[in-house]
């Protein structure tokens, strides 16, 4: 019995401390502050196509503030297309390790 209660403890102790690393790291995601974020140009066959939505990626920021990694959650690949290669030129400020956070593109005619 006692150590069934030990147990709960110890589990409600780690549970409160990975919630409030979540919380922590979902803050520093939110402070990095963009220097450069060129907005993706619509493109034409998008237009021709009177193509429309919103184009979600996750995107890894590097300590240099260079996009690392991409994730394209979802998209028209013709959206997403012209989302990566906007990407590419994104530049955030420097900092001590490596971000995670979601960006979402909305494109309509």
């Amino acid at each position: 019995m006692r150590n069934e209660r030990k147990g709960r403890i110890l589990g409600g102790a780690l549970l409160a401390m990975a919630l409030s690393l979540g919380v922590a790291n979902s803050q520093a995601q939110d402070s990095r502050k963009v220097l450069s974020n060129p907005v993706p140009a619509y493109p034409d066959i998008a237009r021709r196509m009177r193509l429309s939505g919103v184009v979600k990626v996750q995107v890894v920021i590097g300590a240099d503030g260079r996009i690392k990694e991409k994730n394209f959650i979802g998209g028209h690949p013709i959206l997403v297309n012209a989302v990566e290669e906007t990407l590419r030129n994104w530049k955030y400020a420097p900092a001590s390790g490596e971000t995670t956070t979601q960006l979402e593109f909305n494109f309509h005619p």
